[in-house]
């Protein structure tokens, strides 16, 4: 037998020095109180996932269920835009409040602590990933259901943070129509699955455009391959949103909350049953 070296992540032995592995879970703030949070990934920009992370928080609201977001995208904060927050955030001697929108949702975003939301974030990594776990550890979430955290894209050194830091009990992931979807949503859904975090379902955003003339649906950005995605998967649960002018319409003039449309949910039932 050779001699112990100690680093338990490289030996085979199982003798009584090894160790159980190291956790990396951060405690929320001592008054905060949240019962499931929910990852929205994407394994590239541009695919609409803030949109996909305001709409589910909206239409788990309107269940009746009590939802937050926490903004992780730092460098590219858009939530409080599609819901028209103006106001700071405050904070005391206790910990950072976060803003609530008009029906009532608890948002964190960088953009309601910057003085101008114009102000570019010039900030490397290890600070960007120390500030998710701020918005996690410091901010006061009061009784929430249903926390959304609408991720950077990529599975670099923030969705890494969050996926060890937060206690994330499932991730919804947000696509194209294109044809390398298959490959950019297999690298999300395999490290979801090295971080042991289930796949709920994948969202197709731009999926087609409905003409409101003639009522047909046109695959503008090509077929979509989403079912064979999520079948090489074995995801159960798709999503298909359209090409809505009224959508962005709404995430540009804060009216995300007044949203019309039911196709997301079938992804809003399966994290209900979470």
């Amino acid at each position: 037998m050779s001699e112990c070296s100690h680093n338990c992540g490289s030996c085979s032995q199982n003798c009584s020095e090894r160790t159980q592995p190291q956790s990396f879970l951060e405690k929320p703030h001592e008054l905060s109180n949240i019962k499931k949070v929910i990852g929205v990934v994407s394994g590239k920009g541009g695919v609409g996932k803030s949109m996909v992370t305001s709409l589910l928080s909206v239409i788990m609201q309107r269940k009746g269920y009590k939802t937050a977001i926490l903004d992780a995208d730092i460098t590219g904060p858009s939530i409080p835009k599609a819901f028209g927050l103006k106001q700071k955030a405050t904070g005391d001697d206790t910990g950072i409040f976060p803003v609530k929108t008009n029906t009532g949702i608890e948002v964190m975003s960088l953009n309601l602590l910057l003085p101008d939301e114009t102000d570019p974030v010039i900030w490397r990594g290890p600070v960007i990933a120390n500030t998710v776990k701020q918005f996690w550890t410091d901010v006061i979430w009061n009784d929430v259901d249903f926390m959304f955290v609408d991720m950077p894209p990529g599975t670099g050194d923030v969705p890494l943070t969050v996926f060890q830091s937060l206690p994330i009990d499932g991730i919804v992931v947000v696509t194209s129509p294109q044809e390398l979807v298959s490959m950019i949503v297999g690298k999300a859904v395999k490290m979801a699955e090295m971080m042991d975090v289930p796949v709920l379902g994948i969202v197709e955003n731009m999926s087609y455009f409905e003409c409101p003339d003639c009522g047909g649906k046109h695959s503008i950005f090509g077929e979509s391959h989403i079912e064979d995605v999520a079948k090489k998967f074995t995801i159960d649960t798709i999503s298909k949103m359209p090409i809505n002018p009224k959508l962005s319409a709404g995430c540009d003039k804060g009216l995300i909350e007044l949203f019309d449309g039911d196709w997301l949910d079938n992804m809003a039932e399966k994290i209900e049953k979470l």
